[in-house]
């Protein structure tokens, strides 16, 4: 099965897309080539850019506190399992601590390194950090390859506080939702929320199903088309009738 996730709150979609670069930059850190390695930078120089917000930190903080509360106060609920409520409460507390030791702005340590801001400048030109655009970056590109994994570690060091704490924030809330089976008829579906809301809406798909589900919704309805793609790449619904699974999740 293939879940495709649609958040329906603008940090839900933050949290998501720092988890997606934080993935990829340590993917291919841990790889050994140069491309993988330029590869890696480009994901650290987007997550500079999307923890651009001060607010950033504080909201992270704000949110696990609030689920501590919570969950705290199920410590004498006869009912809950107290060693994985133990050990939840540990990962937050882990992340609250390594959030409050952070210090400045976020990325700054990137934004002070001339070197880095001359190659983040050139990236976004299409084809702007050739070899005759950068020599320097060349020549630390095709250096020695533990070096280059050492520096880009460094680099995305004083961010991973914010990996810690989106992980353990995103992991509370997919598994907050309980799924139900549901059918598109001919590609189509709509469900009346009937006062319900939700952070995060999770479809769920058989791998072997010809198409991909694009949600849209408001506090009324959640409509979900089931897209296709033509001989020519162009999307179209798909006319099958459709079983899936779908789960709102809520912090």
């Amino acid at each position: 099965m293939i879940v495709y996730e649609y958040p329906l709150h603008e940090r839900i979609r933050t949290w998501l897309r720092l988890e997606d670069l934080f993935d990829k930059a340590l993917f291919f850190i841990r790889a050994a080539d140069a491309r993988s390695h330029h590869a890696a930078l480009l994901a650290i120089f987007e997550l500079i850019d999307v923890t651009a917000r001060a607010e950033m930190k504080s909201e992270l903080i704000q949110e696990l506190e609030r689920q501590r509360a919570s969950l705290e106060a199920l410590r004498s609920n006869p009912a809950v399992d107290t060693e994985r409520l133990a050990g939840v409460l540990a990962r937050i507390n882990r992340a609250l601590a390594e959030l409050h030791a952070m210090s400045g702005k976020i990325g700054q340590h990137i934004r002070d390194n001339e070197w880095l801001m001359l190659i983040k400048g050139r990236s976004a030109i299409p084809g702007g950090v050739c070899s005759f655009d950068l020599p320097t970056y060349h020549y630390w590109l095709y250096g020695a390859q533990q070096q280059r994994s050492q520096d880009l570690t460094q680099w995305l060091a004083p961010l991973m506080p914010l990996k810690v704490a989106v992980d353990v924030v995103l992991d509370l809330l997919r598994k907050s939702g309980q799924s139900s089976r549901h059918e598109a008829s001919g590609g189509q579906f709509q469900l009346m929320l009937g006062g319900r809301s939700a952070h995060l809406v999770r479809v769920g798909l058989a791998d072997t199903a010809p198409c991909a589900p694009e949600v849209s919704a408001n506090k009324y309805a959640i409509n979900i088309r089931f897209l296709t793609l033509d001989s020519g790449y162009k999307p179209r619904v798909c006319e099958d009738d459709l079983a899936f699974e779908l789960t709102f999740c809520n912090l």
